[in-house]
């Protein structure tokens, strides 16, 4: 079958099957044929409302149906949906509407935003409006992702992909009509594409409202989940849970646990291998720009423990030193990626600079290194990497052994400026039962050379991480120096 519009693809299996379900929402069940009769009436009031081909429609809402209806009704009037986290202080929702520029906004009472036409979370368009297909159109960007990005300036990376599918050759992991199970928020990229690729191919989303290690567990076995997609930070709560807990549910049908968002510490992945086995466990790295991207199955990463995997779908990626010389094996670098239709095929960004480039390869700032056989290992953000007393500590490293501390829960690792070694290592603990700092740095001495170690601690009981695996290094960063600088100045009063 040939490639036809988002929207005319739902539709395809809205007209086969219009009464198998499409997303499970806590006791919420729509099927195809809700789906398409809302998001066709949906997107008749944006019309109205002024939206047109090539407009974006922004879309603050909360993980729900409601989500998926928005982005339907935009892609049928061949409008760009553009995500952003229902959370976001207002400050920061704004400034990301200013960049965006929407035609509509999603979520949003109306006149909040001026004379941008929008709707409040919990709209239905009403019964009344004409639920008949809209006349076939494609929108010319598929998504526009929100990102504070390296340098916290608000931006949107816009895919040029253009929104067209062929309903009937599942992409990636994705099984024709199988059920896949998102825990993370959908205005992240990796929990909005797998949703709308389930989706696409057929299949069903079982959404969660937010991420409980427990409740995760027992809808895979429930709605015997063909496959999952999970962030490091997931996948440590489930295996934090008492073992007899974690083993009571029958995970037979799960064929595919994938793990995306961050590098996994190596002994996460490694219990994981042992529990569920190497077939089911996989990895994949990449960027929202789509430039390039890896995947490596649990079997590989058995032969190549730390690796990311190899680059897929003919995507390169080189590892290139300060001066922009190839890296060799076993060497680290900055990670510089091409995709396969060269420089700018796959994305562009509004609102912020280029990414850094070399040649007409581009890097995310990522710092890695490839061995022998061409498998990516990843080290940290070059922002992120802490230079202390002249040796570079990367933050990932000590948090992988802080996080394998079975009293922890999450970890954030940071450089604060120290007048002999230029940067102190400080690490943000999240142990929700309490955890002795002597108890850690006996642990941690076990697995890191002294001066990886942090010289000082900072114990919360609050997750450090998002649901989709995320900490911003710098903001923490930030925070504690000014506070700092406050108490110098109350001191000096």
């Amino acid at each position: 079958m040939s490639r036809m519009s988002y929207g005319r693809a739902f539709g395809w299996w809205a007209e086969r099957a219009p009464e198998a379900p499409v997303v499970i929402f806590e006791d919420q069940v729509r099927t195809r044929a809700q789906l398409e009769s809302a998001s066709n009436r949906r997107a008749r009031l944006y019309l109205e409302a002024g939206v047109a081909s090539g407009d974006r429609v922004t879309i603050a809402l909360p993980n729900g149906p409601e989500f998926f209806e928005c982005c339907l009704a935009a892609w049928k009037l061949g409008a760009t949906p553009s995500p952003v986290s229902s959370q976001l202080p207002e400050i920061e929702r704004r400034a990301i509407i200013e960049v965006a520029e929407p035609a509509f906004i999603a979520g949003a009472p109306k006149g909040r935003y001026g004379a941008t036409p929008s709707h409040p979370v919990g709209f239905a368009a009403p019964g009344e409006i004409d639920d008949a297909p809209l006349p076939d159109v494609i929108s010319r960007n598929a998504r526009a992702l929100a990102s504070g990005g390296s340098t916290g300036r608000p931006k949107l990376i816009v895919t040029t992909e253009p929104a067209v599918c062929d309903p009937e050759v599942p992409p990636g992991p994705t099984q024709a009509n199988g059920p896949t199970l998102i825990p993370g928020p959908l205005y992240h990229a990796g929990p909005f594409m797998a949703s709308w690729q389930s989706i696409f191919s057929g299949g069903c989303v079982v959404l969660m409202p937010r991420f409980d290690a427990l409740r995760a567990l027992a809808l895979m076995e429930e709605h015997r989940i063909d496959w999952v997609l999970f962030v490091p930070t997931m996948m440590q709560r489930i295996w934090r849970l008492p073992r007899a807990e974690r083993e009571r549910f029958d995970l037979s049908a799960l064929r595919i646990v994938m793990c995306t968002g961050a590098p996994s510490a190596e002994w996460l992945k490694r219990a994981w291998i042992d529990w569920l086995g190497p077939e089911r466990i996989f990895e994949a790295y990449g960027g929202s720009e789509r430039i390039a991207g890896t995947m490596i199955s649990g079997s590989e990463w058995l032969a190549h423990p730390g690796s990311v995997g190899k680059p897929t779908a003919g995507r390169r990626v080189r590892v290139l030193d300060a001066e922009g010389h190839e890296c060799p094996p076993g060497v680290m670098g900055e990670v510089f990626m091409m995709p396969p239709g060269g420089q700018g095929s796959t994305y562009r960004y509004v609102g912020d600079e280029d990414m850094p480039a070399f040649d007409g390869w581009e890097s995310l700032g990522d710092l890695g290194k490839l061995d022998e056989e061409g498998y990516l290992y990843l080290g940290d953000r070059k922002s992120d990497m802490i230079l202390c007393g002249g040796a570079n500590v990367f933050p990932a490293e000590v948090e992988a052994a802080i996080d394998a501390h079975p009293a922890v829960r999450s970890s954030a690792v940071i450089g604060l400026p120290d007048d002999d070694l230029g940067s102190r290592i400080h690490a943000l603990v999240d142990a929700p039962g309490g955890l002795d700092e002597a108890e850690l740095c006996e642990h941690l001495e076990a697995q890191l050379v002294r001066y990886k170690i942090p010289r000082s601690f900072e114990f919360c009981d609050e997750p450090l991480r998002d649901d989709a695996g995320k900490v911003r290094r710098s903001a923490l960063r930030e925070a504690r120096i000014a506070k700092g600088r406050e108490s110098e100045a109350q001191e000096k009063d």
